[in-house]
Order: structure tokens, then sequence, then C-alpha cells
């Protein structure tokens, strides 16, 4: 697996390149976009130890929802409120997101601590097995700089024909 330094500069070196292939992605059929995406998700993850990177849950800030709020404070047994004051601030765009990174509920072997109770941005990323994906398109080249599972899924699909 790529370490984070060499995952963003492999990625960088790529950027030109996949921004090329992802407009022609965009054309696409999207039921057979989403088939071959599935399909090498499906390959990709289950070679990967996402325990041995979870650089997702050290750089990235996901978007914390007032539902996801409501499920961890009931969770961790603190009022809503706590839970804003401990952890999450409000960004430039309005949503919540935690104070700082990495995530407060990480721990010192990767676990999340909450990992049944994490917030629905955590559940979904990298979002490579959703349907639709064609909507995802920008989301999954930038995801490409922080997991290692999405530029091989990228790097795969460039290599089919």
């Amino acid at each position: 697996m790529l370490d984070p330094e060499e995952l963003y500069s492999k990625a960088s070196a790529a950027k030109s390149e996949n921004l090329a292939f992802f407009k022609r992605l965009g054309k696409m059929d999207s039921r057979k976009l989403d088939d071959r995406i599935h399909r090498l998700h499906k390959e990709v993850f289950a070679g990967i130890d996402c325990l041995a990177c979870a650089n997702c849950c050290r750089i990235l800030g996901p978007r914390i929802t007032d539902t996801d709020i409501s499920r961890i404070s009931s969770y961790l047994r603190i009022k809503p409120v706590q839970l804003l004051a401990d952890y999450l601030v409000k960004d430039e765009d309005g949503d919540f997101v935690f104070k700082s990174m990495p995530c407060p509920f990480l721990d010192a072997e990767n676990y999340c601590t909450i990992y049944d109770n994490r917030p629905r941005a955590c559940r979904e990323y990298p979002h490579t097995d959703r349907r639709r994906f064609y909507q995802v398109l920008p989301l999954t080249l930038k995801n490409s700089y922080t997991c290692p599972a999405v530029f091989e899924i990228i790097e795969r699909l460039k290599g089919e024909k």
C-alpha cells in the first residue's frame, strides 16, 4: 500500500491524465460505468486493509449532519450541545466538521471508536460503490489523493479497454 506522501505524489503526477480520462467517463453509459466501478471496488477492497492506512480519518474532515449529531451524541450518552462544544465547528460553508484532525474518534490502532454510529460521510467514503457513480467523478478524483484504494481503482479502470 502506498504511504500518504507517495500516494499524493502519484495522484498529483496523474492529475492531467486523470482529468481527461474522467471527462470521457462522464460521457459513458451510467449503468456500464457503475458496473465497472463496482466490480473494481470489490476487487481492490478485497486486498486493502483500511486499518493499515486510515488516511481518510487522519486528514479528511467529514461533513457532520444533524442526524449524525443526534446519533453520535446518543451513543456517547451526551447531549448534542455537548458534542457540538467538544468536537465540532462550522466550516466556511456552514457545515459542521470536526474541530481538529485526525478524527477525535480514531484510536491508536486506527479503529473508529464510534464505528457503528459514525457520520454518514464516513459510512459512504470513498463513494466508489455508490449508484450513479458519474455524479461523484470530481469527488473521486479528489479522493485519489487520500485513499490508496481509490487511486488503484482509477488506475485499473484506465487500464481496461
